[in-house]
């Protein structure tokens, strides 16, 4: 993806959509990727929103260079 690049999505709080840059995501991936999600804050109304993330968006958002986090389980 290009520089600057933006990524419209819905606020699960306020329901309205808004652009993003690429700076605003966060990507986590968990033991398996049913549990992979995205999160922003959304610039409207502050809510911080988490999404399950499939594939597609994971394709989208790691081509795009969205910063990643991997969940690893607690040894003890």
């Amino acid at each position: 993806m290009e520089p600057g690049t933006r990524f419209k999505v819905y606020c699960s709080e306020c329901r309205e959509k808004v652009e993003l840059p690429v700076e605003a995501f966060r990507l986590t991936f968990g033991r398996t990727e049913a549990q992979a999600h995205y999160s922003f804050g959304c610039p409207l109304c502050g809510a911080a929103v988490r999404k399950p993330a499939g594939e597609k968006i994971v394709a989208a958002l790691t081509g795009a260079g969205v910063r990643t986090m991997r969940l690893v389980p607690a040894e003890g």
